[in-house]
């Protein structure tokens, strides 16, 4: 801790000591009646008494007269005290007040000379004494890092993490208001389960003491929502936490908020006209638009429709109109020439994977569903009749990034345990054997979908990385004593 800060934090310490000599709790209790500052703003009426409580966020001392803002979770508004005017115990309060303390007022509207909307004081409380000091009031608090660290106080300092994070409470609420006025039921299945199921990802492990079990916490709510379907739940949803044991990137969180829904007797092409219709209304709501500007310098526009396009026509359109027909040799040398890096021994599926993931999920800007894809990379999805190579899937790509999935789901269970020893091998303890027979009950037909709901505020927001919209993304441990 440097000097500076020591001393800044001794003088606050005094100013609390002073405080409590004067019979004040630097802590006070309860202020009701308050409006906040949108709400003042509002039903602005010169004369009208009104309570509001904040932090004090700046301060401009006029001698007699005093020009403070208070700010709370709706904005910033001024307040003016006439010190003279103060009782004389109030008067020594405020002469112990720091920017950071959170005061409530009661007083009268006016507007000043500027024609600035203002509280005249009337009186004052302590609500609760801020003993460190605030970022810097011009710059803010800058540190990446250090914002993601200590959230609160990027959220007292910084206008736009405050309005990022706030555009994420407003897409959850519009997420789950759009689903609920279309029929859809909001559950919650386990968090904490004895197959990490519905995904294939690295889980996270823990036990369960009591009944010694070990227990994973979830990949995917998926499995469980798919046996509500069995028990006549037709159109059902959650917004889950998932957590998934893999890298941390600018995309990636281990914990991450998902939605999925369930659809009995739709498909994909219905689920894809749903998130289609929800993430266009979500823009429109939210933003005021559909064209959303991105830190990158892009903007997304998000106006529907959308176009379809099948995975084998986007990457021959990527790759090349030869690319299905190049042997194995050939098409390494082609990705290479796309700039697309290969590990050793891949199958021309997995190279074609690759080049997908480069030259067409990495290039897409604008909305794009990407159809039909090959059916080794999909196991719980339906099987095209036409062209039983491929499946009945949708993936929802914009800001060069897949968002949603979304599934013609897999109803047969028969087939079904054939693609899940397929996917897991010999590991068979990995298969969740009581979905199985869940299945067995019969699930009617249904389309599925998932939605990155931290990768979609990302993008409306245009911040540049999802932890910019998660209140307290994973980071490493600070140094002791740092």
């Amino acid at each position: 801790m440097s000097e500076e800060r020591s001393a800044l934090l001794a003088v606050r310490r005094e100013k609390l000591e002073k405080l409590r000599q004067l019979g004040v709790d630097p802590f006070g209790g309860a202020f009701p009646g308050t409006e906040n500052t949108s709400e003042i703003r509002t039903k602005w009426e010169e004369g009208r008494k009104v309570r509001m409580a904040g932090r004090i966020v700046s301060h401009r001392d006029m001698g007699k007269s005093q020009f403070l803002h208070l700010q709370d979770r709706a904005g910033r508004l001024q307040i003016y005290i006439q010190k003279p005017s103060l009782p004389e115990k109030e008067r020594s309060v405020f002469e112990l007040l720091d920017l950071g303390d959170i005061v409530g007022v009661e007083g009268t509207l006016f507007l000043t000379k500027t024609g600035e909307q203002s509280i005249r004081v009337e009186s004052f409380v302590l609500l609760a004494k801020s003993l460190a000091p605030l970022p810097d009031k011009w710059h803010g608090l800058v540190d990446t890092e250090t914002r993601h660290r200590q959230r609160h106080l990027d959220l007292i300092s910084n206008e736009a993490s405050r309005k990022a994070l706030d555009l994420r409470v407003k897409l959850v609420r519009y997420l789950r208001e759009f689903l609920s006025a279309r029929g859809f039921t909001e559950v919650e299945t386990p968090m904490m389960q004895t197959v990490a199921g519905g995904a294939a990802a690295e889980p996270f492990k823990t036990k369960h003491h009591a009944l010694g079990l070990d227990l994973y916490l979830r990949i995917a709510p998926e499995l469980y929502l798919k046996r509500l379907l069995v028990g006549g739940l037709e159109k059902v949803f959650e917004i889950n936490r998932n957590f998934r044991n893999e890298g941390i990137s600018r995309r990636h969180n281990p914990e991450f908020t998902m939605l999925e829904a369930y659809w009995a007797y739709s498909d994909f092409q219905g689920m894809a006209s749903l998130v289609e219709e929800m993430i266009s209304g979500a823009a429109q709501e939210l933003t005021g638009g559909m064209k959303i500007a991105q830190s990158d310098g892009t903007t997304i526009d998000l106006t529907p429709p959308w176009p379809r396009k099948k995975y084998r026509d986007a990457v021959a359109e990527a790759a090349g109109a030869d690319w299905f027909k190049l042997s194995p040799e050939a098409m390494e040398k082609k990705a290479a020439a796309l700039g697309v890096e290969l590990e050793p021994g891949l199958s021309p599926l997995e190279i074609t994977q690759k080049v997908f993931e480069k030259k067409v999920e990495a290039e897409a800007v604008n909305p794009v569903f990407i159809t039909h894809l090959p059916a080794e990379l999909v196991p719980l999805a339906r099987l095209n009749q036409e062209d039983p190579t491929v499946v009945d899937v949708y993936e929802l790509i914009f800001g060069r990034q897949e968002i949603s999935p979304g599934y013609s789901e897999l109803n047969d269970p028969i087939l079904q345990a054939e693609r899940f020893r397929h996917q897991v091998g010999e590991h068979t303890q990995k298969v969740d054997h009581e979905f199985l027979e869940a299945l067995e009950s019969g699930m009617p037909p249904a389309g599925g979908l998932g939605l990155g709901v931290d990768r979609l505020a990302m993008l409306l927001s245009g911040a540049d990385s999802i932890r910019e919209v998660i209140f307290f993304p994973l980071l490493r441990p600070r140094e002791s004593g740092a």
